[in-house]
């Protein structure tokens, strides 16, 4: 049975289930940027598979007020902390995803572009001790 997710992201479907999910994490995009850093982040570049694609903030309000020194431009991914929040709200929903940087206005780039793969759906799991 296939779902589509809205008409804008046709791909990222597959079943219910990962339906489900897959509006659940449009909500952590589009509903979690707008209320924890004042954003809506657009959504883009889908991979054929729908299982792919890129997240762009035009403004990325934790770069506001930063300057970073030349010898940490190579290395340093100063806002890496959005991927990890992105990682530990979609495991919220059974999603295991990637998500890395591709570009971001710190270290020169027009835009901040975080790529986001799926990587599994999580299966749900009973915690020990609660049979």
């Amino acid at each position: 049975m296939q779902h589509n997710q809205n008409p804008q992201h046709p791909r990222f479907n597959t079943e219910a289930r990962t339906y489900k999910s897959a509006t659940s994490a449009n909500s952590v995009y589009q509903v979690g940027f707008k209320l924890f850093l004042g954003v809506t982040p657009i959504i883009t570049n889908w991979s054929q598979d729908g299982k792919e694609f890129s997240l762009i903030l035009e403004e990325n309000p934790l770069t506001d007020f930063v300057e970073l020194p030349e010898d940490a431009l190579g290395e340093l991914w100063y806002s890496n902390v959005i991927c990890g929040v992105l990682k530990g709200a979609l495991e919220m929903v059974q999603m295991e995803i990637d998500a890395n940087f591709v570009s971001d206005v710190l270290r020169g780039g027009e835009v901040t572009e975080i790529k986001v793969r799926l990587v599994r759906m999580l299966e749900e799991e009973v915690p020990p001790g609660e049979d």
